[in-house]
This record gives C-alpha cells, sequence and structure tokens, in this order.
C-alpha cells in the first residue's frame, strides 16, 4: 500500500475502517483537555464503558439474592466461568472445553508447570526464549528447583544471534532438536514482551512434541493481540492474563488453555481444588478428586466475580469484532506506523531503530525503537505531548545505557489519525 504522511490521508483511513466505531465504547484519559494519544495497550488495556454498568449488576445481585446468588438470575455465579467460555475460545482459537478463565498468570503457569513439568534424571530440561518476562524467569527457575534441578544445567535459553534483537525460528527448532530427549518442557511467550516478535507456535509445537517433550505458551502479549489457532496448533497448555489487549483491567483474571487430549487425565498430576471437581458431585462433599472435563478441571476456587463481569464486558466486544477483523486492522494500523517511522528516517535524516520483525506476520501491535542514550529524553518529550507509551532500560553494546521505547496501537480503540499525530511529534523531536 502506497501510505502518505498526512493528517488527511490518516483521517480517509479512519472513514474506511469498518471498526471504527469501537473507539466511542472505550473511556479515553485526558491531557490538557484533549484525549491522550494511548499507545500503551501492551501494559494496560483502557477501560470499556460497558465495565462499569457490568460490575454494578453483580453488586446489585449480591445486594439482591445474597448467597442464592450462586443459583438465581441470569447469570449464577456457580457456573460464571461457562459465560466466559465462548469468547475465550473465539479469541484462543480452541474449542470451549480446552479453556476456562481462573486465577491470574503466574499463578496459573506454576499451576500448568505442575501437571506438564515432570523432570525425570534423562528428561529434565525446560527451554524458553532468553530475556523473557521476568515472571515467567522466576516461576521457571522455581519450579526446576523445587524438582531438585540446577538452573545452570535444566533452563536452556535460545538466545538472538550477535547484533540482532528478535530470534529466528530455526535457531528454535534447532535448539529443541540438539537437546533432544533430555527436553521435559518447551515453554515460550507468545508474543515476546521486549521486541514484539510473534513466534511460530505452530513450528515450536510440532519440534518440541517430536522431541517427546511436552510444549506450552505464554500468551500475555498474544491473546487479543494476534490470531491464535491453539487448538489446530496442538500445544499441551497455554495461559495468559487479561489486563493487556483484553482491557479486563489491573490484576484482571487469566485465561488458560489445556488441548483436549488432556480434556479428561485424571493421572496427570495437579494442584486439585473443590472448584476442579465434577460440578455434578461437587456438593457431596466426598473425599477423591475427581476433576471436570477439559481446561476446567485445573481450577481451585470459585470464580471472582466481579473481576469476571469486568472480563465479560471486554470478551464480549471483542466477539462483536471479530479477532481476523482485529488482526486485519492490526496489520494496516502497525504497518502505518512502522512506514511513518522509516519515512522519517529516510526524509528527515532520524534515526529511529526498530527492532521489532518486520514481516507483518511475526509481529502483533506493538513496535519497539531501540534508542541510545538520548531516548529516556525522547520518551519525556513525547509524555509531555500527551503520549501514553512505554519505556524499558537496555544496556547498550560497549556497556552504554540506553532504552527502547514500546508503542502499541490497538485497533479496538487507536486511530489512523493518532499515529499520523505519533509521526508528526517525532518529525519534531529534539535531537
Amino acid at each position: 500500500m502506497a501510505h502518505e504522511f498526512s493528517r488527511a490521508y490518516a483521517r480517509q483511513m479512519d472513514v474506511e475502517d469498518p471498526l471504527r466505531g469501537f473507539r466511542d465504547r472505550f473511556i479515553i484519559p485526558q491531557h490538557n483537555g484533549r484525549p491522550v494519544l494511548y499507545l500503551c495497550g501492551n501494559s494496560l488495556g483502557l477501560q470499556p464503558k460497558s465495565v462499569r454498568p457490568a460490575i454494578l449488576h453483580e453488586l446489585d445481585h449480591w445486594a439482591e439474592e445474597a448467597v442464592e446468588g450462586h443459583f438465581r438470575g441470569e447469570m449464577p455465579w456457580m457456573p460464571y466461568h461457562r459465560f466466559l467460555q465462548p469468547q475465550t475460545a473465539h479469541i484462543a482459537g480452541a474449542t470451549e472445553e480446552e479453556v476456562v478463565v481462573m486465577n491470574t498468570l503466574t499463578t496459573n503457569l506454576h499451576l500448568l508447570m505442575v501437571s506438564f513439568y515432570q523432570p525425570t534424571p534423562s528428561r529434565f530440561k525446560i527451554i524458553m526464549e532468553a530475556g523473557a518476562f521476568p515472571s515467567d524467569q522466576y516461576a521457571v527457575e522455581s519450579q526446576v528447583k523445587f524438582h531438585g534441578y540446577d538452573p545452570a544445567e535444566a533452563i536452556v535459553e535460545v538466545a538472538p544471534r550477535e547484533g540482532e534483537e528478535a530470534l529466528h525460528t530455526e535457531d528454535i527448532l534447532q535448539a529443541i532438536e540438539n537437546q533432544g530427549e533430555q527436553t521435559a518442557l518447551v515453554l515460550f511467550s507468545g508474543v515476546q514482551y521486549f521486541t514484539g516478535q510473534f513466534f511460530d507456535l505452530e513450528a515450536i509445537t510440532h519440534q518440541g512434541h517430536a522431541a517427546g517433550a511436552y510444549v506450552g505458551f505464554d500468551l500475555a502479549h498474544a491473546a487479543g493481540n494476534v490470531a491464535l489457532n491453539l487448538h489446530e496448533w496442538g500445544p499441551d497448555f497455554a495461559t495468559w492474563c487479561s489486563y493487556k489487549y483484553l482491557n479486563s483491567g489491573p490484576g484482571g483474571p487469566s485465561g488458560v488453555f489445556v488441548h483436549e487430549r488432556h480434556a479428561y487425565a485424571p493421572e496427570l498430576p495437579r494442584f486439585a481444588g473443590w472448584w476442579g471437581h465434577d460440578e455434578d458431585e461437587r456438593f457431596l462433599m466426598r473425599k477423591g478428586f475427581k476433576p471436570m472435563r477439559g481446561a476446567a478441571g485445573w481450577q481451585l476456587s470459585n470464580a471472582q466475580i466481579f473481576s469476571f463481569a469486568a472480563h465479560k464486558a471486554s470478551l464480549d466486544l471483542f466477539v462483536e469484532a471479530g479477532m481476523d477483523n482485529l488482526r486485519r486492522k492490526s496489520e494496516q494500523l502497525t504497518g502505518y506506523l512502522a512506514w511513518i517511522i522509516q519515512h522519517l528516517n529516510e526524509a528527515h535524516g532520524h534515526r529511529f531503530r526498530i527492532i521489532t520483525p518486520a514481516d507483518p506476520a511475526r509481529r502483533g501491535c506493538q513496535l519497539s525503537l531501540l534508542t541510545g542514550p538520548e531516548g529516556k529524553g525522547l520518551f519525556d518529550y513525547l509524555s509531555r505531548r500527551g503520549v501514553m507509551a512505554d519505556w524499558r532500560e537496555y544496556n547498550l553494546p560497549g556497556g552504554k545505557a540506553g532504552g527502547v521505547i514500546r508503542l502499541a496501537p490497538v485497533p479496538l480503540y487507536n486511530t489512523f489519525e493518532e499515529v499520523w499525530e505519533l509521526g508528526s511529534l517525532l518529525a519534531h523531536a529534539p535531537d
């Protein structure tokens, strides 16, 4: 597509956008009397206007029904997780039985590793990307130690090639092949939080299974961002948070995927809880855990209704918009931002280096700009002008301090004109 660096062009793109009406269904923070240019949905999504009435509805339900709210009303609390399954399955590319909403991300990651990381003296290694989000690093390290292994030996990190930031798929696959029968678990993020790289989850799954290992994914930056097809790709498990692209509020609940081949596998070790027990027998209060079929069998406790209500309000928007439509707009919106940055580099001598893969199929909404020592000043310049983005420290070669500015134009509420406005600010940024 032949882009133009003009407000008129960006406005025309917005006019032609079939999803343009969804922006009005979110609350946009203000800066000096104008809407902020919000490009931080990869950290915390904006609040849908439907969240407040959804929570108030449950407050009224509690006030009117008290304990009977578990069984009465349009959405009784006891089976509440079911009211989120169709939408969650849509986002994950899964069957409804394969998904459930419960707990929070790192809690779920630990619970799933209880089931899918069962090391033996001959098969004990976990393969993951170098520079994974710290929560994943800490969870994996603690799981390895819990089983009595040395993290330095048991954790194999796949790092980018010299002078590069993104990983090559062939390097990931080769690492799995090299570790071979020593591999117990392959655990990668879906979209890398720092670089914005969308990994080839299908290829990683195939290679991990060929090595005889379980395969799981942390989809914190992928769910609601990129098109997922977990059922067909076939990983054993995945989990994600809901407060980033899924716009469900700070500390929002987590989604879980467990492939249908494990739908009823009582032989799998797991940390069991009452809410994962067969619901037809749950209130018999008997000893002996009998898991529900599917991902729901990993539940521990009853739903956190108020946060689930907020999550449902947002999930309903995703189903209404459609993940394929959102992904299509995301590629256009992020593509326009990438084009503008390249245009500024060529036309004005700027040197904004994008470390996110250029191929739209290998990235989501996010573009990461690698900056030198002046980067924090650039970030502060944007912030003073109403841009909400994200700054991450980074050690440059030679020990110099620098950083990455993460920019995430989200298709549900960001516009092409906002992307142009960001480009205009970058064009006038001080050196």
